[in-house]
């Protein structure tokens, strides 16, 4: 399977401004986090890149991107109809094509040489179905994120079979349906914030939506792992939720933590720490 097109989602109400944040990134330039999210996409493999936005946010987006903003296709959601209708509003673009879906509230720290985009898209060429990127997550966050229920697959650490998906599942309902076994107690797979999705995603969501009916991704998701193989796979790396009180604070320091001023600023956080216990 060869995913070369890549959907970046910043349409909702609540996240339009967020990828328009400007960091310093660990190699010390100042971007954008939607730049950082491209780049992720780019380092992925990814060739085209399309960015699902509200409409009238192209021209922002675009000034945004950096110097990656004339490659970008842009898609408007004309009303905020759900996240599951932003990611089918790209159905053009994807076409009948696999691809890899980010959203544009979060930014990611590998562990490896590889990024976390190219990580998981290693694994979906490989295992030629759709798989989700996913991390052992405990149960007090459950309400912020999509959770996987399922099983080891085939004994391989850190890869998964999917059986069901349910989004922001309480704790009561993730321990009667979304157990999995070999995970911390009171800790759940749940979604990093980017999947590769076959076009069996498009198809579904499509559906749904001429019917009538909310497009929901992860009930389209659920509906996936009856019908064809999907994987959710752990990565080597974190991801952070800049949507998040404070989020953007933290994906900030822990981008400076991973730079070559690692030491400066740690010198910095220790001084300031003693100066606040004064």
């Amino acid at each position: 399977m060869d995913i070369r097109k890549t959907v970046i989602t910043a349409a909702g109400p609540g996240q339009r401004t967020l990828p328009l944040q400007t960091l310093v990134d660990r190699d010390g330039k100042t971007k954008t986090a939607l730049h950082i999210i491209i780049e992720e996409a780019l380092q992925s493999g990814a060739e085209d890149i399309c960015v699902v936005v509200h409409r009238g946010d192209v021209a922002a987006y675009r000034a945004a991107a950096g110097e990656h903003g004339k490659r970008l296709h842009f898609v408007e959601q004309g009303q905020a109809l759900g996240y599951g209708h932003a990611v089918w509003s790209a159905h053009e673009f994807t076409g009948p094509d696999p691809f890899l879906l980010l959203v544009g509230d979060h930014l990611y720290l590998s562990r490896e040489a590889r990024s976390c985009a190219r990580q998981l898209v290693e694994v979906a060429a490989t295992e030629a179905c759709a798989v989700s990127a996913v991390h052992a997550t405990h149960e007090s966050k459950l309400p912020y994120y999509g959770t996987v229920g399922g099983r080891l697959a085939e004994n391989r650490p850190g890869l998964y079979l999917v059986s069901e998906v349910l989004e922001k599942p309480t704790p009561t309902v993730a321990e009667q349906r979304l157990i999995v076994p070999g995970l911390r107690a009171g800790h759940y797979l749940c979604f990093f914030g980017m999947h590769v999705l076959t076009p069996a995603v498009m198809l579904s969501l499509g559906a749904e939506i001429a019917a009538g009916r909310t497009a929901s991704l992860s009930q389209t998701l659920s509906r996936l792992a009856v019908q064809e193989r999907y994987l959710a796979l752990e990565l080597a790396g974190r991801r952070f939720d800049i949507g998040l009180k404070y989020g953007l604070l933290t994906a900030q320091l822990a981008l400076a933590l991973a730079s070559p001023a690692r030491a400066e600023v740690l010198a910095g956080v220790v001084e300031l720490l003693a100066q606040e216990s004064q």
